[in-house]
């Protein structure tokens, strides 16, 4: 481990740590609460662990691929919970997590990316390139669309509502047509990035063993399974001795959680004035949300226990939406101020709040 500096084998060390204890806890029928707390930390933490081999991987990327990158495998612990969840019978947890961690990205990871980004900046304004942002809430507004409909439909009681099952299907196949669809051409027109403000860091190290780029994001990857089952496991007890609803629990604590790649790979970029790179994390990652992750769920649940469709309450369906055009007012032009960010973090905190009486 010659590549780690003294702090990130430290970092390693300890998610290492969080995540026997939560095992020894699970397994250990540890109380409720300590059980589910340091299985919380403990995909907080493997999902840092993933984000930071995947930064090693990306090194010598460009924005647009390492962004894919750490969004796709920094999403592996919401497939996981998600898939977890669906299995126990746990729907409302299941479509929490998948929605939260849509509204965790577009509102509270990108508000506060903003927020350091602008503030960094020397005149008060983060800029970045102007085709992720609107991209992203074209693949956001397609998902909505589908979502929205099914919504009013079962509001109406119309014909349509007695299908919603085959309509999440048709839909779940159509986004995934589009998001492969954008995807490809995306990846062609991205470019490697030049060295700059940031990035003398990682040029002045030398590049980390891909050997042990790969063990670390195997070793995340199984672990976060694991862990994901051990959070479930946790949560039914914890929440009904916390007094928590089950909506607060998927919107907020999963999200959160599960986000911890792009809170800390979108901040500490930000930070590093890489204003490209950091919109691409945060970006791609409620693309790939929306557009990949939510719709292969919708039909992989077909063989669970529990089936996922895009029927919502309404309360979530007017928050994807007014998120939608959130997130394109305040980003599709390509710059964006600290009080647009302090805005969407604004957003989120009412929503979160909203979902603690749910």
């Amino acid at each position: 481990m010659a590549a780690l500096s003294p702090l990130e084998r430290a970092a390693l060390l300890a998610v290492a740590i969080l995540t026997a204890l939560a095992g020894l806890a699970n397994y250990g029928a540890w109380p409720a609460v300590p059980r589910f707390a340091l299985a919380t930390l403990a995909l907080a933490g493997l999902a840092w662990l993933v984000s930071f081999a995947t930064g090693h991987l990306g090194e010598h990327l460009g924005p647009g691929l390492t962004g894919m990158l750490q969004s796709t495998l920094g999403n592996l612990p919401e497939l996981f919970v998600v898939i977890f969840a669906l299995q126990k019978g746990e729907l409302v947890v299941a479509q929490t997590a998948i929605i939260g961690s849509i509204l965790a990205n577009a509102l509270l990871v990108l508000g506060l990316v903003i927020i350091v980004g602008a503030n960094r900046s020397s005149d008060g304004v983060m800029r970045f390139s102007k085709r992720l942002p609107r991209d992203t809430a074209t693949l956001l507004l397609v998902t909505v669309f589908i979502i929205v409909l099914l919504g009013i439909s079962l509001a109406a009681h119309d014909p349509a509502s007695h299908h919603v099952k085959s309509i999440s299907v048709v839909g779940a196949v159509c986004l995934l047509v589009v998001y492969l669809a954008w995807l490809g051409p995306y990846l062609r027109a991205d470019r490697r990035p030049e060295r700059g403000a940031g990035q003398e860091d990682s040029a002045a190290r030398p590049p980390m063993d891909m050997r042990l780029i790969v063990a670390l994001l195997v070793i995340g990857g199984i672990a976060s399974a694991f862990v994901s089952d051990w959070f479930i496991n946790g949560l039914e007890p914890a929440i009904r001795q916390l007094n928590l609803s089950q909506a607060f629990a998927g919107l907020v604590i999963v999200a959160i959680a599960g986000n911890a790649v792009e809170n800390t790979a979108g901040l500490v970029l930000a930070w590093k004035r890489r204003s490209d790179l950091a919109i691409s994390v945060v970006k791609n990652s409620v693309a790939q949300i929306a557009a990949f992750l939510f719709p292969l769920l919708v039909l992989v649940s077909f063989a669970l226990a529990t089936t996922l469709t895009f029927a919502l309450a309404p309360v979530y369906i007017g928050a994807l939406a007014l998120t939608a055009l959130a997130v394109w007012q305040v980003t599709g032009d390509g710059e964006a101020a600290a009080f647009e960010g302090w805005a969407l973090v604004a957003l989120y905190v009412v929503l979160a709040t909203f979902t603690l009486y749910e």
